[in-house]
């Protein structure tokens, strides 16, 4: 018996959309991961992007558990010495929410390639609308 695996001309990438608003940043962005690894298909291939499309919209009212809002820190360095930036959970959500969802999933990929290519997959809106009405998006599955 022998296994077949996908061809990326096989591949059906379909949009899906999740409202963030009230979810849990950490469960939402594994349940994202995992959508954008295409690892709730049948036809999953660890080395062939078989991933869809998810449009993330109300990122600036995600949820946090605990403490985190205020004692979560993300950093960014530059590579020059005293230019390592620090900001919490709480300030970066006012000021660049959809960096919050962009970093959870990021950290749930792949760190090659073929995870940039499906990070590249993700939109993150921070309002209510986004401009992908064309592709005409399914909501979000329920369970992964």
């Amino acid at each position: 018996m022998s296994t077949d695996s996908a061809k990326p001309a096989d591949v059906e990438h379909r949009w899906y959309v999740i409202d963030a608003r009230d979810l849990v940043l950490g469960r939402m962005a594994s349940r994202i991961a995992t959508v954008l690894r295409g690892k709730h298909k049948t036809i999953y291939t660890p080395h062939i992007d078989t991933g869809d499309y998810v449009i993330v919209v109300n990122a600036d009212k995600v949820a946090f558990t605990g403490r985190k809002l205020e004692q979560k820190n993300y950093y960014q360095f530059t590579g020059y010495w005293g230019h390592l930036k620090e900001v919490n959970a709480k300030n970066l959500r006012a000021s660049d929410p959809d960096r919050l969802v962009r970093e959870a999933v990021k950290g749930m990929l792949p760190k090659n390639r073929l995870g940039r290519a499906m990070l590249d997959k993700l939109k993150v809106y921070a309002g209510e609308t986004h401009p992908h009405v064309a592709q005409n998006p399914q909501t979000f599955p329920a369970t992964v």
